[in-house]
């Protein structure tokens, strides 16, 4: 395939605004007569609110109103992508540390934060449940209200969902080596750049909302519910988020601004502190329990796994996550017998959400890991018993399932020929090695609008967010492959319900391949109309004609579509106008609703230098090689795995969130929270892709830019178990607990 844009690297759409600031993001929007407002939270984690004073409030002036949920619809409406349980503000009861008990607005943000402080809010504490542990106590506190959800079995518990994954029945006796560890994953903050914003607005007879949301058209469904409006009277603005990794991809505060314009008649702004984010959106931790069972030259013979994923006081999406990150939690290889068990549990901590990953981090973390405790109790290479169990193209190595659709082993070799696995070391130099898998989208509809205009410019229109992940890039280059016109003439609009065509959401790396298909067939659509419009201006059957890859082939000769088009058009000019779509329906009988549309595959490799005086750990090589399908933009595409991949090290090594006795978020913000700077990364870094066009996407590509993230911890933690001699299995990998467990290896080697 002759292709000319697709596979190269032009600038990247909306780059140029990004870096020298003239990018308008929902904070930077100003409209005019447009109030600010402030969250009124209390410092608690769960609390029975008695009573709010907002007399001195309302005398700040300013002030036009503060609103507690007194003021709300009674009952007091609530919102959630799975289960409708959050209150648009807090509802006689704070669940979580930072839930807001009112909103503030005041003519300018002075007055709104002062009109806050002096919000009396009188609350009794009660007792809290932030750990797995205590949530999972008979004697635990109810996070969740049973009467929201009186046909569930685990209504008077914290467990919102238990999963039941697997396949085979385990028989413990096959085995000659048995695993059994439990692991933890803490909890982090998806900490975007662009800190979340929300402006509300009367439009008419309707509502206008300008958000950071990853899913406009969810937020679009949700709050047409919330106001009884017709989904026509709900529009969504949702310019270019400054980052997103999950966090902005459903609703949070949209719905309390949406009340408060309602009853001002003017348009209201909020805009999240950093610390108001950090208690806004998160990742799912995790306790993991897995045992492992293996014959002595290294096959697995069975994987048995219960994770316990901490959700928070409400569901957002987390079940889903807790779902999805699982079903494939025994990873990438062929595994005769599988069984999982996920638990979803509530707690009095900020609400998890979608977390780059989603969910399979926290399960592969405790996989690898055991692996390699295997290895190094049977005396098997690292690599190699990884090699030995690993499903090749084809296998179906979850059985009810899609097959395995790349050729992995390519991948974990090249990784390690990048890393030198087999190159002596230096002293106090370790290398370790990881494989991570995900299931890409299971169900999909994306719509796309291209518009072919007589100049041979072009002009795309989908609902995809471009978050930073290139969107834009990618589908100007495919429609300029595909009409045969410069990058530069294509333009992609993106971010209004009300202007561009319906995509149910930007996650599971699907952009790529569900939107790019849909414009892709758009621009097949405008081949075929292209077609007819010439034959009857050649006065030839549309048989003699072929458009392909942007050329038009005539009996007599080939011309590119650019140079025919006001032929086509004739006199009238004009454009014309092709609509794609792209559908991947639910599957009644499967466990998560359906099959996998393609899997994220990636093999991280590392080389670090592990201080036993210290417990430091430098990464002096880093590899991250992915099974991408078809790189359409390749610069792109390694920085999305590079992306991945020191987001990955963040939690690795030393994100995250810090709780007192009373549940309470103690390290909120940049300076107490620490993640990655320049001075923490690998000395040296390699990016690299394998591709065998063998994906479901536009030219073979795949879905990618999570894989990246998946093995990150447990290859890291490879190298520290190779060079201390046991297994870490709590994240993150600080000096302290690096030190800690050099000290307690040393003391079971050396007893006194």
């Amino acid at each position: 395939m002759n292709l000319q844009t697709v596979g190269t690297s032009p600038h990247r759409g909306g780059g140029f605004e990004r870096i020298t600031g003239q990018q308008k993001y929902v904070a930077d929007i100003k409209l005019s007569g447009m109030l600010e407002s402030k969250l009124v939270t209390i410092d608690s984690a769960h609390a029975k609110i008695l009573s709010i004073d907002t007399t001195d409030a309302k005398k700040i002036p300013g002030v036009r109103l503060v609103m507690t949920s007194a003021d709300l619809p009674q009952p007091v409406p609530r919102f959630g992508p799975q289960i409708a349980d959050r209150p648009v503000l807090a509802d006689g009861e704070v669940k979580f540390h930072g839930e807001p008990v009112a909103l503030v607005v005041a003519e300018t943000i002075e007055a709104a934060e002062e009109a806050v402080r002096l919000v009396n809010v009188q609350y009794e504490e009660l007792p809290v449940a932030f750990t797995v542990a205590t949530a999972l106590d008979p004697a635990a506190p109810l996070v969740m209200d049973a009467s929201l959800r009186p046909d569930e079995p685990l209504a008077k518990t914290n467990i919102f969902k238990e999963h039941h994954f697997g396949w085979g029945e385990i028989d413990d006796s096959k085995a000659d080596l048995i695993v059994d560890n439990t692991y933890s994953f803490p909890m982090v903050t998806q900490f975007a750049i662009e800190p979340h914003a929300f402006i509300a607005a009367p439009d008419k007879d309707g509502i206008a909302v300008w958000s950071t949301i990853q899913h406009p058209y969810w937020l679009q469904k949700i709050l047409a519910n919330l106001l009884n409006l017709p989904l026509s009277k709900v529009r969504v603005y949702a310019p270019d988020p400054g980052g997103g990794f999950g966090g902005k991809q459903h609703t949070k505060y949209e719905p309390a601004l949406v009340f408060a314009a309602v009853k001002l008649g003017c348009p209201v702004r909020l805009v999240l502190t950093l610390e108001e984010t950090f208690q806004a959106v998160r990742r799912t931790s995790c306790d993991t329990h897995i045992r492992t069972g293996f014959t002595r030259d290294g096959k697995i013979v069975f994987q048995d796994i219960t994770a316990n994923y901490l959700l928070g006081a409400y569901v957002d999406i987390a079940d889903r996550v807790v779902a999805k990150g699982s079903y494939a939690g025994a990873g990438p290889y062929n595994v005769p017998v599988v069984r999982i068990v996920s638990r979803s549990i509530l707690s009095h901590t900020p609400p998890a959400t979608a977390f780059r990953g989603f969910g399979n981090p926290e399960v592969n973390w405790a996989v690898e890991s055991n692996i390699d405790e295997a290895a190094r109790l049977l005396g098997i290479d690292r690599l190699e018993i990884r090699l030995r169990n690993l499903a090749e193209k084809g296998d179906k190595f979850i059985p009810y399932d899609k097959p395995s659709d790349g050729n992995w082993r390519q991948t974990v070799l090249r990784a390690a020929e990048l890393i030198e696995w087999q190159k002596p070391l230096l002293p106090s130099h370790h290398r370790g090695i990881a494989v991570g898998i995900k299931l890409g989208p299971t169900t999909g509809l994306s719509y796309s609008l291209v518009r072919l205009l007589v100049d041979g410019s072009v002009i795309v229109s989908c609902g995809t967010s471009d978050m930073g992940q290139g969107a834009r890039t990618v589908f100007a280059q495919i429609a300029a492959e595909e009409l045969g016109v410069p990058y530069e003439k294509v333009n992609v609009i993106m971010g209004d319900t009300a202007t561009v065509l319906y995509d149910q959401q930007t996650s599971a790396s699907r952009s790529t391949v569900l939107m790019g298909n849909s414009v892709l067939k758009a621009c097949y659509s405008i081949h075929a109309q292209l077609k007819t419009r010439l034959a009857k201006v050649y006065q030839i059957d549309e048989s003699e004609i072929t458009v392909e890859h942007g050329k038009v082939k005539l009996p007599d000769r080939e011309a590119p579509i650019a140079e025919l088009i006001k032929s086509a058009l004739g006199k009238l000019g004009g454009e014309i106008v092709g609509v794609g779509e792209e559908r991947k329906d639910a599957e009644k009988d499967h466990p998560l609703g359906g099959s996998a549309c393609f899997y994220e595959f990636n093999c991280t490799a590392i080389e670090a230098e592990v201080d036993k005086n210290t417990g430091d750990i430098t990464i002096t090589r880093y590899v991250t090689v992915s099974d991408v399908g078809k790189s359409i933009n390749p610069m792109q595409v390694h920085m999305q795995d590079e992306g991945a991949a020191v987001q990955g090290l963040g939690h690795t090594l030393m994100e995250h969130y810090i709780f007192d006795e009373k549940g309470r978020i103690r390290n909120l913000g940049a300076a107490d929270y620490r993640i990655l700077t320049t001075m923490d990364l690998p000395k040296e870094f390699y990016s690299e892709t394998v591709e065998n066009a063998d994906g479901p996407g536009p030219y073979g590509a795949k879905g990618m830019s999570e894989g990246a993230l998946l093995c990150v911890s447990a290859a890291v933690a490879c190298a520290v178990g190779d060079a201390i001699g046991t297994t870490i299995k709590d994240l993150p990998l600080t000096p302290e607990r690096v030190w800690t467990a050099i000290q307690t290896q040393k003391s079971i080697s050396s007893p006194q």
